[in-house]
């Protein structure tokens, strides 16, 4: 972790959206999801839309699926926020009109992030 990030934690999650890039608990989660349903590792903070400077927390660019962590849910972070909500929203349909998947958790959904994932790829084929 570069040594500019400070580290914040509020229970087991990660408390800032640029953080969880780095919260080994979240990445080393979707690194084992993913190898386990035979796929790559995700590219990080992937820009995904050319007009504007959006980023998914994880993705696999070829499947256009991506997975958002939504961190500060429980400490009136961004997301939560009305500008911040409504910025999401602006955000998540723009992926979809895209082409995009978009699977979004709290840190501590990922449980459902094996099953979802395989439940998309089931539906590609």
């Amino acid at each position: 972790m570069p040594s500019s990030v400070k580290m914040r934690f509020y229970g087991p999650f990660c408390a800032f959206r640029t953080l969880l890039i780095y919260c080994p608990v979240s990445f080393s989660k979707l690194l084992a999801v993913a190898h386990k349903l035979g796929l790559p590792a995700p590219e990080r903070e992937y820009r995904f839309d050319a007009e504007r400077r959006w980023r998914f927390d994880f993705a696999w660019p070829a499947l256009k699926i991506a997975v958002e962590i939504e961190g500060g849910v429980w400490i009136r972070g961004r997301h939560v926020r009305p500008v911040g909500y409504l910025g999401d929203l602006e955000k998540y349909n723009r992926a979809v009109v895209l082409g995009w998947r978009v699977l979004r958790y709290a840190p501590h959904q990922l449980g459902q992030l094996e099953l979802d994932l395989h439940a998309l790829l089931d539906a590609g084929e």
